[in-house]
């Protein structure tokens, strides 16, 4: 009996160290479990950000193409010619005083 007992505990031993070793790789299984599981919470709000500035540039995009369209519309290609010619008027005015100022020595 002695012996069969000696194996038991034997048994129950080796049983005991088996089952620590088995938590010990549970333990490690969860903390990489929650690890990935933050990694991947952590990605989705990059991406829904990344979502947030495309759509954002997208409607900047949408305006400033609605507002090009509507500079160019038939009716306002007078306005833009009147512009247009008071940007040049004054570029002119501005070239010319440096090179009359180059050319006279003032």
């Amino acid at each position: 009996m002695s012996s069969s007992r000696s194996q038991e505990d034997t048994y129950e031993s080796q049983n005991d160290q088996r089952l620590d070793e088995l938590h010990s790789k549970i333990r490690t299984l969860r903390g990489v479990t929650t690890d990935i599981y933050d990694d991947a919470e952590r990605q989705n709000l990059v991406l829904d950000e990344t979502t947030n500035t495309f759509s954002s540039v997208a409607s900047g995009l949408v305006s400033s193409a609605d507002r090009m369209t509507r500079a160019v519309a038939p009716g306002t290609t007078k306005t833009m010619r009147i512009a247009i010619a008071v940007v040049l008027l004054l570029v002119g005015v501005w070239l010319s005083k440096f090179l009359l100022a180059w050319f006279f020595g003032w």
